[in-house]
């Protein structure tokens, strides 16, 4: 959806008003207008479904192990996890959403860790690789991927061209995320094997009703 400058005349009580508004709503006056101009016109922009599927992110986490924080018109979204691992270090994942409207990556999830511990780090490589390597030999689009300075990186990508809900988005967004923590602290935890994570995606591939 492009947008174009345009010239309005508006009173300035108006303007101070929608500032105002704007401000508490976490956006500009550009795009707070904008918003109104199109929800008055039934209009569904690409911010206000970005804002629609974290929102019901947000929901589905609810007060579960992974703890969602949700800020109303922002492109991202965070989450964080603890490992069960000895001082039970935090995992913060981000959820970056930049565009809705074609077949290709319409965002990326960031796995942000810190930690001293070269034990736990190796850990965590170990298994970032391994994930790499399975989708890469599962999925049928190719991802992109990337591994520096206590961060992973993994694009979303919307495999077929069709015109998904924002509810149907946020629960594949949601379910590939929860998968992924649980994955991430079986393994760390030592509970569960390279062989035991393959064939647990290969039925999270198959029982998925949107591959992202």
């Amino acid at each position: 959806m492009g947008k174009s400058l345009y010239s309005l005349i508006l009173s300035d009580e108006v303007i101070r008003k929608i500032d105002v508004l704007a401000h508490r709503n976490g956006t500009n006056r550009s795009n707070y207008i904008n918003q109104i101009l199109a929800e008055h016109a039934s209009i569904t922009t690409p911010e206000r479904r970005i804002n629609d599927i974290f929102g019901l992110i947000n929901d589905f986490f609810g007060n579960g192990e992974i703890v969602p924080n949700y800020v109303p018109n922002q492109t991202s979204m965070s989450l964080k996890s603890c490992l069960e691992y000895r001082y039970r270090p935090t995992m913060r994942y981000d959820v970056e959403l930049y565009n809705m409207t074609y077949k290709s990556a319409v965002g990326k999830l960031n796995v942000q860790f810190r930690t001293t511990s070269s034990e736990l780090l190796d850990l965590l490589v170990e298994f970032f690789k391994l994930w790499i390597a399975i989708e890469g030999r599962t999925l049928p689009t190719v991802h992109e991927y990337d591994l520096i300075d206590g961060k992973f990186s993994r694009s979303i990508v919307i495999n077929e061209v069709m015109d998904y809900q924002s509810n149907e988005l946020a629960s594949a967004i949601s379910e590939y995320v929860k998968f992924f923590d649980n994955s991430l602290k079986s393994y760390v935890a030592g509970n569960k094997s390279a062989s035991d994570i393959n064939e647990e995606y290969l039925m999270f591939c198959k029982n998925a009703k949107i591959l992202i």
